[in-house]
């Protein structure tokens, strides 16, 4: 769970700008708890409505942050192996369970979960790790790390600037018609990768329970 709450994640980006977006977003794609997507967002945001940071900047900040993050992660799980993780996972909220359901996932699903898994919260912070852990091929990783990397970059950061900037510009029916755009778009990305999180778990969990009892 992360430590940092949204007034210090506004904070960071107003005093930090990229450093911050950059290093947060590398740290949870590394495999520690932290707030990646809701500063990319509030970035955003911010960039809608302030002329201090760039769309594009932050956008191609926040790709290589989880690029490279995801790529530690990966080295760390290979290096440390699943008796290691066991050991000191739960230091990062990494459990017996969590790594049951990412050896399911990476023997079901492979690739999908690497591209998809930067969309998905509770598989944001771990899924280079178990990538890693689970031997995943590295070539596959590397390619589906990067176009899960920057897909994920590009849809955030492009929806919070829109909505940042709709903030900033509403004036008349046609302002609060981009605002009210603006915001839809957000929930309904949000609630179509919620809704995905939530099959992905279920399935994993019914077929696990079939395996154990065989």
């Amino acid at each position: 769970m992360s430590f940092l709450n949204q007034t210090t994640v506004d904070e960071l980006i107003a005093s930090y700008g990229y450093i911050a977006i950059f290093g947060i977003i590398l740290l949870e794609s590394a495999g520690i708890p932290l707030p990646g997507e809701t500063i990319l967002i509030g970035a955003a945001i911010y960039a809608g409505s302030h002329d201090t940071l760039d769309i594009r900047l932050i956008i191609a900040m926040a790709a290589a942050a989880a690029i490279l993050g995801d790529n530690i992660g990966y080295w760390l799980g290979l290096k440390l192996g699943r008796k290691a993780l066991l050991r000191w996972g739960h230091l990062l909220g990494l459990d017996q369970r969590k790594l049951d359901l990412g050896e399911y996932l990476f023997l079901r699903h492979g690739g999908k979960i690497v591209f998809l898994g930067r969309f998905v919260a509770v598989l944001r912070v771990f899924a280079a790790v178990l990538a890693g852990v689970n031997r995943f091929p590295p070539l596959q990783f590397l390619l589906f790390n990067a176009l899960g990397g920057i897909a994920w970059a590009v849809t955030f950061g492009t929806g919070g600037y829109l909505l940042g900037h709709a903030f900033d510009s509403v004036a008349g029916p046609f302002g609060w018609l981009t605002l009210a755009a603006a915001v839809i778009t957000l929930f309904l990305i949000w609630r179509y990768y919620k809704h995905h999180e939530e099959q992905l778990l279920r399935d994993a969990e019914r077929e696990l329970a079939l395996l154990r009892q065989r």
